[in-house]
């Protein structure tokens, strides 16, 4: 090994040297940080929006900045959805990846109750929200149909590390589970739906550069003076294609290899995480979640409106309907079952947990109603409002079986001859 001091970059950005941001890091890394931190921020925004300040946020979250002559001239808050909120979703698309090649999604008899869970928590909420329109005339709304669809795995995971001590592997697996499949059906959604003008020029270079992206990223090279570039053309040209500009970073995240000698999915998540955690979510949940209510005169009012009930309805009565009963039908009536450590109360807090809808479900009401600016501030109430209510809901749910969570992670942690592995883990035969 040389003798030579070590390089200055290499002792600004070494691991060692900044011991503050590696603890900052790993706390990012945590679903309670992460939900905390996205809270505040919407708090925050709802604060100042309802200040006597409120013009200044406003004049703040339509600020124009960017380059004109790449159509990137965007509104601050618009950088932060479509810009920020990329980096979020590369993230659950490297998520995703590893659950098809090595996670729960891998096997199919394994993730077919959540799975169909997932699918149900879609459509029932979007039945109801579609409904309760039709019903009141008003069928200019329907373009909001999959707002309550969509569930806020930061905000979900959270509340579900406060409420409910020790919880048993299986609970975790299945809303994990749930939520990916969940992910990855609203991004279909947003695409598909939310795809007003399609230019197919931008389209084409997008997707050759995400294909230059993967066949760096699969060839193990690691560098980010060269990924970066590259992964930003893919969103600049993905923008302007007419797609939104997030579903890039979703397909960016699929092209990053799990296995391998060039596997770099855990690395990445590992460095991106409290990027997107600490950063860039609660700066989009800033900008999305700060309206003008009005006192409560002005909360009754919007109440009264189709889209704000329909969206409560679709997140605090659609989510849980769909969720527990496509479940329970599944289990009922094919071979699909139930983890023996679950009960059929602890998928119903689930499925009340399922209702936090929250960053997406933001996104989608930004895009169902960009030129409606009084159905989008009803939409932005209605999801604040739903999302703490199914939190509320599910926190008492679960909070009920906290004791039967404790017997279970006392006998999965259980290790009577004390050799380091839980008694689970050995041959029954062995077991003391």
């Amino acid at each position: 090994m040389s003798d030579q001091p070590e390089s200055l970059p290499r002792r600004i950005f070494s691991r060692t040297s900044w011991p503050e941001w590696q603890r900052i890091s790993e706390l990012l890394r945590t679903e309670t940080v992460g939900g905390a931190l996205l809270l505040v921020a919407a708090l925050a925004a709802l604060v100042w929006a309802n200040s006597p300040w409120s013009a200044t946020y406003d004049r703040v979250s339509d600020f124009v900045i960017g380059p004109h002559s790449l159509h990137l001239d965007l509104s601050i808050s618009a950088w932060a959805a479509d810009g920020l909120l990329a980096i979020f979703f590369f993230v659950v698309g490297v998520e995703l990846k590893r659950e098809f090649v090595v996670g729960d999604l891998r096997d199919p008899a394994k993730a077919a109750l959540p799975i169909a869970a997932a699918v149900g928590g879609m459509v029932v909420p979007a039945v109801i929200f579609v409904g309760i329109n039709l019903t009141s005339g008003h069928t200019e709304n329907l373009g909001g149909w999959a707002i309550p669809v969509a569930t806020d795995i930061a905000f979900a995971l959270a509340v579900l590390a406060v409420v409910a001590t020790h919880l048993p592997s299986a609970l975790r697996i299945f809303l994990l589970t749930l939520a990916v499949v969940d992910d990855l059906l609203a991004i279909v959604v947003i695409a598909v739906f939310y795809t007003t003008q399609l230019s197919f020029g931008p389209l084409a270079g997008a997707l050759v550069a995400i294909a230059v992206f993967g066949l760096a990223v699969q060839r193990g090279l690691r560098s980010p003076f060269v990924l970066v570039p590259i992964a930003v053309v893919a969103w600049a040209l993905m923008h302007a294609s007419g797609v939104h500009a997030t579903v890039a970073g979703v397909l960016l995240g699929f092209t990053v290899p799990v296995l391998g000698r060039h596997a770099a999915a855990d690395r990445l998540e590992h460095r991106l995480r409290p990027l997107s955690a600490g950063f860039a979510v609660p700066v989009f949940a800033f900008f999305a979640a700060g309206v003008t209510v009005g006192g409560l005169s002005g909360f009754a009012s919007a109440l009264s409106h189709p889209v704000t009930y329909g969206v409560i309805a679709g997140l605090v009565i659609g989510k849980p309907v769909g969720v527990f009963f496509t479940t329970y039908l599944l289990a009922r009536f094919t071979k699909a079952s139930l983890d023996e450590e679950l009960a059929w109360r602890d998928v119903f807090g689930l499925a009340l947990l399922a209702g936090i809808g929250f960053t997406v479900s933001l996104l989608i009401g930004e895009l169902a109603f960009e030129n409606s600016p009084i159905a989008h501030d009803d939409a932005k109430i209605a999801v604040l409002t739903g999302s703490v209510l199914a939190g509320l809901l599910a926190a008492v749910v679960l909070l009920s079986r906290n004791a039967a969570y404790r017997r279970i992670h006392e006998a999965e942690t259980l290790d009577a001859d004390n050799d380091g592995v839980p008694d689970i883990y050995q041959p029954r035969q062995d077991r003391p």
